[in-house]
């Protein structure tokens, strides 16, 4: 008879596990994960990042007071009319000093002492109760090209003079040029001609020459220093 020549089949390989068995057949105990120091001072630093940070916005929220914000543009000279301003509660750095929002209703009526733009916080010395332009003084307006002015923005307040430029021929004489020292009320730019007309303040005596010289166009407006 042929002899059996089947070999027996291996054990099965136990699948792995968690826990290795040990030599007696009894598992072993999972090894202890390690505690991360670095992990447990993030936390920590996490929480008082947010304890700090929560701090912060209850205190800026509580350092809040209303004060009065221009809501739409006045120009310099222009009447303040109620819808012209807002009360805003918003927290202010101590370096500014912005009008208190109780004292909208004072204001109303009074002038706008320099151009107050929509956005800003209206402060006291952007507030005045005289006209424009003031006693002894006239107000003259002067178109001017982009070469006859500065490129740099124009604003309420600031001190110019109107220089007389040469002749049509560009004859340049040994005298000195006629210069009318002025300051600027109001800017506006004509949009058709490209052209920028500003209106100043001068002496009622120099006024009509002034006026005389604006018109025949040879004029030049310099724009001095602000810082006084």
């Amino acid at each position: 008879m042929p002899q059996n020549t089947a070999q027996p089949l291996p054990a099965e390989t136990p699948r792995a596990t968690g826990a290795m068995p040990a030599l007696d057949g009894r598992p072993r105990p999972r090894p202890r994960r390690r505690r991360r120091p670095w992990v447990f001072a993030l936390c920590v630093a996490l929480v008082v990042a947010g304890a700090l940070g929560t701090a912060f916005v209850f205190t800026s929220v509580n350092d809040t007071r209303e004060v009065l914000v221009v809501s739409q543009d006045v120009k310099r000279g222009e009447i303040i009319e109620a819808g012209d301003l807002s009360v805003v509660r918003v927290s202010v750095d101590p370096a500014l000093t912005p009008l208190p929002g109780s004292q909208k209703a004072e204001l109303e009526g009074n002038r706008a002492a320099v151009d107050l733009w929509a956005g800003t916080l209206l402060t006291e010395q952007a507030v005045t109760d005289s006209l424009v332009p003031g006693e002894g003084e006239s107000l003259v307006g002067i178109s001017l090209t982009p070469g006859q002015m500065p490129s740099e923005p124009l604003y309420g307040g600031d001190v110019v003079r109107i220089v007389t430029t040469p002749g049509d021929q560009g004859e340049v004489t040994d005298k000195d040029p006629v210069t009318v020292e002025a300051i600027v009320v109001g800017v506006s730019r004509v949009e058709e001609t490209g052209e920028t007309v500003v209106d100043v303040s001068v002496p009622e005596g120099d006024a009509a020459d002034l006026a005389a010289r604006a018109a025949t166009g040879r004029v030049a407006l310099v724009l001095d220093a602000r810082e006084r």
